[in-house]
């Protein structure tokens, strides 16, 4: 029997799992992935993570809960940063995790036991397709596509239509994006606010996403439509991002607890 230790946490109801890498199997990562984040037979999560100590801070490898590998997700990185603070892994204010997407240097701006505010630097998005038109459930589409460090597909709404989990799950999977995308349906309420749901490459709808709600935020700042800073409403509560300083000031991630999972199945 191995088991396989875990910290649970979430970043705005988008939820991970963190094991560190040394105490875990060395080998089909993905499949544990899918095993340990099933909502009905494993702990249940949006993706699991392994990481590595490293001088101020961690690395990490983040894996979806479908099995596939993921570049990096904002709210995972916050996750990581308290995860590495409860660890006494680097020293706040500032925490370091390395993600598959480069450093990224984390700000504590306040904590409340297990509760933790970070002002995390997202860097420089990158543009693809300011205004796009995708054919999705038999009609089109108003998008921008970007690149926060994983894809970004952002597609403008108003109102939010009913069949939009079928749109955005053909947008995911559409020929433009070969390695898939991250997608969110965005509605601009005014200059300042945007409304947010997110469709996540390798784990489906999600209350939350960091990289989305940077990838929304952005594409509507580019289209005109926003000024900084902006917030982003979610289903799971508001975000906020400053474009100035390419600095995303998100909720509070939080420990829910650890524990063991038996990869014989049993917890």
């Amino acid at each position: 029997m191995t088991e396989l230790p875990f910290t649970k946490l979430h970043g705005a109801e988008n939820d991970f799992i963190i094991s560190w890498a040394d105490q875990s199997p060395q080998t089909d990562w993905p499949e544990i992935a899918r095993r340990i984040c099933a909502r009905t037979t494993g702990i249940g999560a949006d993706g699991w993570m392994l990481a590595w100590k490293e001088s101020g801070g961690l690395r990490t490898r983040l894996f979806n809960s479908d099995g596939s590998e993921a570049e990096i997700s904002g709210n995972g990185t916050r996750c990581a940063a308290a995860f590495a603070l409860v660890q006494g892994v680097g020293e706040a204010p500032i925490v370091t995790i390395s993600t598959m997407a480069g450093s990224k240097k984390l700000r504590l701006i306040e904590q409340q036991g297990h509760r933790f505010l970070f002002e995390m630097d997202m860097g420089t998005p990158q543009t693809e397709e300011l205004r796009t038109t995708l054919h999705l459930a038999g009609r089109d589409w108003d998008a921008t596509t970007l690149n926060v460090g994983n894809p970004q597909c952002a597609i403008f709404v108003n109102p939010l239509p009913a069949d939009w989990r079928i749109a955005a799950a053909e947008a995911e999977g559409h020929p433009r994006f070969p390695k898939r995308s991250n997608v969110s349906m965005v509605k601009v309420l005014d200059r300042h606010t945007i409304e947010a749901v997110f469709y996540e490459r390798g784990a489906g709808e999600t209350r939350s996403s960091g990289t989305g709600s940077t990838g929304a935020a952005t594409a509507a700042i580019l289209r005109g439509d926003v000024e900084s800073p902006v917030e982003i409403r979610t289903p799971a509560g508001s975000l906020s991002l400053r474009w100035e300083e390419s600095v995303f000031l998100m909720g509070p991630a939080e420990v829910i607890g650890e524990g063991k999972y038996y990869l014989d199945g049993r917890e």
